[in-house]
């Protein structure tokens, strides 16, 4: 199993579709508060909510809580236009998170300080002109690169 780590989501229409790909490819997913909607936002719903049932979801009032939990990945990787060691450069293992800033700001700096640069990754971008790719994108990526790496059946 991985772990998917959001930390203060923004959008509702995200999290719902990342939620989905959890609960199909059996991911735990983390939601790191404040969120910048309810749980029960329609957005949600309508892009994942039918899935919501079956995923595995813990929810964490502050980094803190995160941190402390017994749920908590044994090992965390964060995904950044900051970094410059590509994804596909690291073995993961079963039990590793995935960690993904909000939407419009990414990690704060204290966080990339806390992760530290051999534990930041990139999606390498061809266009140097391009912001970044979606959230809920990067995370399709990430999930399906370590499950690639662990000869995932199917």
């Amino acid at each position: 199993m991985f772990h998917v780590v959001l930390f203060q989501p923004e959008i509702p229409q995200n999290t719902g579709n990342i939620g989905r790909l959890c609960s199909i490819t059996e991911c735990r997913l983390h939601l790191i508060h404040p969120l910048g909607f309810r749980i029960s936002d329609k957005h949600l719903r309508r892009s994942g909510m039918d899935y919501w049932y079956e995923l595995d979801l813990c929810e964490h009032e502050n980094w803190e809580s995160f941190c402390q939990s017994p749920k908590a990945p044994k090992r965390l990787w964060m995904f950044t236009t900051k970094a410059t060691k590509p994804h596909w450069d690291v073995s993961f293992a079963p039990g590793d998170g995935f960690l993904f800033g909000q939407e419009t700001s990414g990690c704060p700096e204290w966080l990339h300080r806390e992760i530290g640069d051999e534990h930041r990754l990139t999606i390498p971008q061809p266009n140097p002109k391009a912001r970044s790719l979606n959230v809920a994108n990067s995370v399709a990526i990430a999930v399906y690169e370590a499950l690639r790496q662990k000869n995932f059946p199917g």
